[in-house]
């Protein structure tokens, strides 16, 4: 293996033994209410702008409210996260994990999932597989056995062909042809 080759693992190992899991927070709107997911339980604030300081809303790991035009704006959630490099009784320190809410509600919708969308998709693939198997093993059962015949004309007595039909294209009557515009071919050559 060359050098280039060691450095290359060396450095992807080191990038997945250095990957941190990202806190979970989220914010989910279902029908007329929305409903924010903080990563540890702590305490719910809206924040209302500089001057003035933020109102304190709830305490616990989830906030639901009815969205409307007041609500939307930025939320965050102070929650205490365990820090080693405290060495008080209490080896715990605050953090704000922040959320901007703005989207649209009605009555009779639904955030679509991802996961389920493509579980319809694949369950409707699977079912018309299964459904054409179906049709080609009934339609394959039913089918003759033998040979089948073919309908042909029955033989004429005599040996005699049949009657040769008249011209399929027959000159026109140079009285009775129209000399419009595009009724004349001209011929080049």
């Amino acid at each position: 293996m060359n050098i280039m080759g060691v450095q290359s693992v060396l450095s992807i190992l080191l990038l997945l033994v250095a990957t941190v899991k990202a806190e979970e927070g989220k914010v989910e709107f279902w029908r007329e209410k929305f409903t924010m997911t903080c990563p540890g339980n702590g305490t719910w604030f809206k924040h209302s702008g500089d001057k003035t300081p933020a109102q304190s809303l709830a305490e616990s790991t989830t906030y639901s409210i009815e969205y409307n035009s007041d609500n939307k704006g930025l939320y965050y959630c102070l929650f205490n996260v365990e820090d080693p490099d405290i060495t008080t009784d209490s080896n715990t320190s605050p953090k704000k994990y922040y959320f901007y809410v703005k989207g649209k509600v009605c009555a009779n919708c639904f955030e679509l999932d991802a996961t389920l969308f493509g579980l319809v998709i694949i369950v409707d693939v699977v079912g018309t597989v299964f459904v054409m198997i179906i049709i080609y093993t009934y339609n394959k059962r039913k089918s003759p056995g033998g040979p089948t015949h073919s309908s042909k004309a029955p033989a004429r007595p005599g040996g005699q062909g049949p009657p040769v039909p008249p011209q399929d294209y027959e000159q026109l009557n140079p009285r009775t042809r129209s000399h419009d515009t595009y009724s004349i071919v001209n011929r080049t050559g």
